[in-house]
């Protein structure tokens, strides 16, 4: 009995083993090829600017981007903070209005006529000249920031919540409706759950754009951030300072990605179990 018990144990062992094993071996192969790309990316770069093909005043090696980076790291870090924290504001007041809306206007199809095509012409709106008039209107403090944040990633939220929420089974929606249920029951049992993959899906897309838009209002007037201190860089010609200043505000989009997708990962698990059948 104890001699079966230990061998079921050892072939749990080997079983997680290989689990952990097969898990390394995928994430290595997802992120090999971008590593790759960047790092040649990188040297081509470096080897460009050592060999004087481009003047150093105007395209700074990675090497000396990445001292100056060094160099003013405490100045990038107290610009860093108020563009996270808009950014993190905007994006999470986004998400609220978003699921909002797109809840209401799949009840409504009268609604959703009227309202989708508004937010269709709202995206064809240059942000460029967008934000200039809003930090007019709402001063140099955080709301414009916040507002530009959301403008510019309330859209795919809301389409990836219509299109999940209409991607709802049909005949499960025409039993659950059969056996006399509420338009809400239908949408908290069925529609609701349908939309969570494309809310996510969304949600990856709209981060990316969430440090952009903060950046547009603060180079349109802001008193602190990441736009700020590009603007400063630029205007005594320290392109090496703008291009650290990029690399930060580069780095804060692919961790709030990051943290995006392992919330993903969490909330909605059978949706990789999916892919991984699909493939």
């Amino acid at each position: 009995m104890t001699a079966d018990l230990s061998a079921r144990l050892r072939g749990v062992s080997a079983a997680r083993a290989r689990t952990a094993a097969a898990s390394l071996t995928r994430t290595a192969q997802l992120l090999a090829p971008p590593v790759i790309a960047v790092a040649l990316l990188l040297t081509v770069w470096q080897w460009a600017t050592t060999a004087g093909l481009v003047p150093a005043e105007l395209l700074p090696s990675p090497m000396r981007v990445l001292g100056s980076g060094i160099t003013e790291r405490e100045a990038l870090l107290r610009h860093a903070v108020p563009t996270l924290t808009a950014t993190l504001t905007g994006f999470s007041l986004s998400v609220a209005v978003a699921f909002l809306v797109a809840t209401i206007l799949d009840f409504s199809l009268v609604l959703r006529r009227a309202i989708l095509p508004v937010l269709v012409v709202s995206q064809t709106l240059p942000l460029v000249a967008l934000a200039p008039l809003v930090v007019l209107w709402f001063g140099f403090g955080l709301l414009p920031k916040i507002l530009l944040v959301a403008f510019v990633t309330f859209f795919p939220m809301v389409v990836g919540l219509l299109r999940g929420f209409a991607a709802a089974d049909p005949d499960a929606e025409q039993l659950l409706r059969s056996m006399g249920a509420s338009r809400w029951r239908v949408f908290g049992l069925l529609r609701l759950p349908a939309g969570i993959p494309s809310f996510f899906s969304a949600l990856r897309i709209s981060i990316t754009y969430a440090v952009v838009g903060t950046i547009f209002a603060e180079y349109a007037g802001a008193v602190a951030g990441l736009g700020v201190y590009m603007q400063s860089a630029k205007h005594v010609f320290r392109t090496d300072l703008v291009l650290a200043a990029v690399a930060v505000s580069s780095v804060l989009t692919l961790a709030l990605f990051g943290f995006v997708a392992l919330l993903e990962r969490v909330a909605v698990p059978w949706v990789r179990v999916e892919q991984g059948v699909a493939r």
